[in-house]
Parts: C-alpha cells; structure tokens; sequence
C-alpha cells in the first residue's frame, strides 16, 4: 500500500467527497418547510461523524452515520464513511458491504475502491486485492507497483515483471522496481532473465553506467568471469573516464597477470572521490593479499597507499599491519595496528596486537602503559595482565609483576599455555625478589603443564 497516496486521501479525501453530495442543497437559503430542519439536523450528525473518526472513537462515529442514514440513505458519503470506520475497527464484513454500497452508486470514485483495496489487503484477500487494484490502476501508476506486488504474493511472476517493464517504460526505472524484479529473479532463480533485462536496458541506453556495472556485477555473480570481463571493458569503451570500472578492472587484470594494469586500476579506484570509503578499503586488502603473494610488488604497495593515507580507515590499517607482520617488517606493523587503535580505541584484538608488538620490540614503558590503559575497559582480560607482568619483569619491577600475575590467574579459564606462561613470569619474578622456593615452585608448574602439551 503506497503510504503516501493513503496520506493524500486522508488530508483530502474528506474536502473532495462530500462536496458533490452537499452541492445539492442551498445552505445560505432560508427554508420554506421543515427539510431545512432535516438537512441541519444531517450535517449534524455527519460532522459528529467526522470530529469522532478524528480522534480516534470510531464506534461512535458509526453512531452517527447510521443516524445520517435515517435521515437519508441515498448519499455515497455514508456508506463511504461507514467503511472507512468499520474498516479501522478491523470489522471488515461491514466495511465491505459499505464500501461496495458506495461504489455501486459512484463506480468510478477513486477513494471507494482503494478504501475497499486496504479493506482487502489488510485480510490478505489477496483474489479480491487484486481484482479492486485492477480498477485503481487508470488512477495512478503507483498503483501498478501495488499490483506487482500482489502478483508477486502469488507466485504470478510473469505478470508482474510485465508490469515493472511497462512502468519502466512509461517512467524510467527506479531502485524501488529494480529492487522487486531483483526479488523476483532470486525466488525463481532465473539469472538469465536479469541479465538479458540489464542487456536490453543498455542496448535502449549505452551510456548508463550503472547498468554497465549491474552487468558486470550479475555476470560475476554467476561465475561467468569471461563475460564479466568482457562487460567490464565495454564499459570502459563507452565510458573511458568511468571511475567505477575500475572496482572490477583490477580483480580481472590481476588473474590475467597484467599487473601493471591493475595497478592502475588500483590507483584510480583509490584515489577517486566518487568511490566510497568502505570498497577503497577492500580494494587495498586485495592488493594487500596479492603482494603478500607477490612481493617483488612491495614497493608499489608502498606508493599506492602513499596515495591513501589520510583516508584509510581501520580494517585498512589492520589489514596492512597483519602483511607487513607477515613480511617480517615489526616497525611498519606495529604503526599501521596504532593507527587503526586511534580509529577504534576500544576494539580489543587491535589492543592486544598492539602490545604483543611493543613487548617484541622491547618497548616495555609502552606495554605497561597501554596494558594499565587496557585493563580500564577489559578488566577480566588475563592476557593483559600477563605483558604488564612480562614487561614489569623486563624493567626490575618484580613485585608490581608478581601483582599482576596474581590478578590475571584469577580470571584465567582453560588456557595451558597461557597458565604456564603466569607460572614461568612468576619463577622470574620471585628469583629476582630471591624467594627462591617460591620461584622453583612455580617453574615445576610451568613446567608440568608444558609436558602434559
């Protein structure tokens, strides 16, 4: 049901009804008898009618309009009004048999029939929907895309996508109508059907760029990377400034081992300000995986995220530190992973990656610091407890050490190998406070737990 159509006839259903009706009477001329008394006594009542529906007492308007019935029961309007009640107090058998009265004595009236529709659709008597529907359409198109709908409920598919073509040929197409055929085509599986809808569109239209993209998209979808391929190039043809092409082109160009133009593509999909945020990132990843596998590119990588810099978000800076950790580079690593904690302070894997990366590189104030940070929000965290110990006991501070591992074994669950890791921090710090009982102790803890491993 289109809300807004529903909208319009609310506001102004009421002003265009009644007026035919009440144009029959005078109400400026002083009656001659006593049926200028009814028609007072009428409008009366009708407009008690309205005021009750207004807010919302819908029994007592009903009230009222039987009353006006009395007084005569030849005005539409009543019945009209009566429907509309009965309809909001869900007695749809009233409801109808009103509205049915009203359009029998104004077949054509707009406002009966979709009164009647909501009466139909709100029972999900979808039959008689339609067949209501079917004499709303002359009104106005959007009541074409009820009736798509309706068609779609009932599995009469061929139907309503001939109904999407015709209002895409009368008004052009629209993500609304796109998104219905779309649902059509994925209930029924019929992938060959929405790839012949996109050809023909660019066949009527060869400088839509986005049914170029939809194309490549589609045939990408059904693994058919050839045609995809070959869309993606067409669409290059038409339209060699198009920046979107791109997001494809370097997938293409770097399984047909043309780096060089892949790289190019890279560089223009990422530094485009039409492409958004979120397919840069994926972009870069890709890249990222592919010189990963490929490292003689790394330089390349190197200039093309020099082109992204103030723009890479945080999946982009974790995925660049993951490879630079990967390719051994720590230094590099560790400043992509801080960069993207400045984007998201509280994502914990990004905290945690971040100090295991200072404790490798012996930046134990850092560790410290960040992991005291780090237990403010993550308080049950038994790794944090474990590298503050770790670099408290690389820095002298052999009793903060011993406080923290006591802590952090505390909220320790099922981990062998991170209790033998508490267990041999605490035989380092107890030696260095020469308890050596207790330091022995805790080494045969250590080392118990790692040859049952």
């Amino acid at each position: 049901m289109k809300k807004t159509i529903h909208i319009l006839f609310f506001i102004i259903g009421i002003l265009l009804i009644p007026q035919p009706t009440f144009a029959q009477v005078d109400f400026n001329k002083r009656p001659d008898d006593d049926l200028g008394n009814v028609e007072d006594e009428f409008q009366e009542y009708f407009f008690e009618a309205l005021k009750q529906k207004g807010i919302e007492n819908y029994d007592r308007a009903v009230e009222a309009l039987h009353k006006c019935l009395n007084l005569d029961s030849k005005r539409p309007v009543i019945y009209f009004e009566l429907g509309k009640n009965y309809n909001k107090l869900k007695n749809f058998g009233a409801a109808e048999d009103n509205l049915k009265k009203a359009i029998n004595m104004q077949p054509d009236n707009e406002w009966f029939l979709d009164e009647l529709y909501d009466v139909y659709f709100q029972q999900e008597d979808i039959n008689n929907a339609i067949k209501t529907i079917k004499q709303l359409v002359k009104y106005h198109p959007d009541y074409k895309e009820d009736l798509a709908t309706l068609y779609i409920r009932e599995k009469r598919y061929k139907q309503a996508l001939d109904l999407l073509d015709e209002l895409d040929e009368e008004l052009g197409v629209s993500e609304v109508r796109d998104a219905m055929r779309n649902e059509i085509y994925s209930i029924t599986g019929n992938a060959d059907d929405r790839i012949d809808n996109l050809e023909q569109r660019i066949a009527n239209n060869p400088n839509n760029e986005e049914n170029h993209l939809k194309l490549i998209y589609r045939y990408s979808q059904t693994g058919n990377k050839k045609k995809a391929y070959k869309a993606a190039q067409n669409l290059l043809k038409v339209k060699p400034d198009s920046k979107f092409v791109h997001l494809a082109l370097y997938k293409f160009y770097l399984e047909d081992d043309k780096v060089e133009d892949a790289i190019s593509s890279v560089k223009i999909a990422l530094t485009s300000p039409e492409i958004n945020a979120e397919a840069k990132a994926k972009v870069l990843k890709d890249f990222v995986n592919f010189v990963s596998r490929n490292p003689e590119y790394e330089k390349d990588l190197i200039d093309i995220t020099a082109l992204v810099d103030e723009n890479k978000d945080a999946q982009t800076h974790s995925d660049l530190g993951q490879y630079y950790l990967k390719a051994g580079d720590k230094v590099k690593a560790l400043a992509n992973f801080k960069e993207a904690l400045k984007q998201n302070p509280n994502d914990f894997k990004l905290i945690k990656d971040v100090l295991l990366l200072q404790l490798d590189i012996e930046d134990y104030n850092a560790v410290i610091d960040g992991s005291e940070e780090a237990l403010e929000l993550y308080p049950a965290q038994p790794i944090l407890y474990l590298v503050n110990a770790v670099a408290n006991n690389k820095q002298g501070n052999s009793n903060k050490a011993v406080e923290s591992l006591e802590i952090g074994l505390d909220f320790l669950i099922d981990n062998p190998q991170m209790e033998a890791d508490f267990y041999s921090e605490l035989s380092i710090a107890y030696r260095a406070l020469n308890n050596i009982s207790k330091s022995e102790t805790f080494a045969k803890k250590a080392q118990a737990i790692k040859a049952q491993q």
